[in-house]
């Protein structure tokens, strides 16, 4: 017997998917979790196979389920991009935009530039979500990712926006303090903490001076910027953060072996939307970065 399934069916897979739970799918579909859970029961005992398993991390769909949602995902694309058309592509570009990205990258990249988008295009409006995890674009839990990386995940498209670079940073009044002739390795210097034990400034801080211990710690760039302008010390911060700082004085760089491509990654299903297309090109042409 053929199955039945249909798009609301390949929706509600789609939506378990990307929510990995009952409360999380439902959400996604503005329904209870009773009526996910009817409707997976329904569509499994429809096509005679497992979609789900269900353990520890909730919901995690089979083989099949998995290209079931694929499946859905193009649907999902294909329909938002025939929505477009029908609404005339002369049109200006609308509806919500959710981008991710580090504390760090909001505040020294994004939002110095965010207002002119928002000024060009007042129908668009901005989710902007900060983690350090880089979201599941696949699963839609953001339309763009902003992260700094030398290599790109290859089932996602993008452009380089350009070079994030780093140096060892003080502040005018933190380095009046010192005594004539003191090295760097001999102030007070401000780091990550564990939270961030590979971060590639802690690789270089232990490589050039393996005997020296932070003697303040703090849980992301920006924080070891803000440390640094005001005078706790000296550390390693991107030439973003602490740019136009009145206080903010370079000790040792640009360093080139901190060097990291600064990148704006989506699904290949997605990039041509037309929210989509004018954020790239607004953030191709107006991304700045020090050099």
């Amino acid at each position: 017997m053929q199955s039945k399934l249909g798009l609301p069916d390949l929706e509600i897979i789609l939506a378990l998917h990307r929510g990995r739970t009952l409360a999380g799918a439902a959400e996604r579909l503005k329904v209870d979790t009773s009526t996910v859970f009817r409707s997976i029961k329904r569509i499994e005992k429809d096509i005679g196979e497992l979609l789900f398993e269900r353990g520890r991390q909730g919901y995690v769909a089979t083989e099949l389920g998995r290209t079931l949602a694929s499946h859905a995902e193009r649907i999902e694309a294909q329909l938002e991009e025939a929505r477009e058309a029908a609404f005339d592509q002369a049109a200006e570009p609308s509806g919500a935009l959710r981008l991710t990205m580090t504390d760090t990258l909001l505040h020294s990249v994004l939002l110095p530039v965010l207002p002119r988008f928002s000024a060009a295009y007042p129908h668009i409006g901005l989710d902007l979500v900060t983690t350090n995890v880089l979201a599941n674009l696949s699963q839609r839990d953001a339309d763009i990712a902003i992260r700094v990386t030398s290599a790109p995940p290859e089932h996602l498209v993008g452009i380089r926006l350009g070079t994030m670079r780093s140096a060892v940073y003080a502040s005018k009044d933190y380095l009046a303090r010192q005594p004539e002739g003191r090295h760097v390795s001999e102030m007070d210097w401000i780091a990550l903490d564990d939270s961030l034990p590979d971060h590639p400034s802690q690789h270089w801080r232990r490589q050039h001076f393996p005997k020296l211990a932070p003697r303040h710690r703090l849980s992301n760039l920006l924080a070891v910027g803000g440390a640094i302008a005001n005078g706790m010390g000296v550390g390693i911060v991107p030439l973003a953060v602490l740019r136009g700082h009145p206080q903010a004085v370079i000790v040792d760089g640009p360093l080139p072996e901190l060097d990291i491509g600064l990148w704006a990654l989506a699904h290949p299903d997605t990039r041509y939307l037309g929210r989509m297309k004018a954020m790239f090109d607004f953030l191709r042409s107006e991304t700045v970065l020090p050099a």
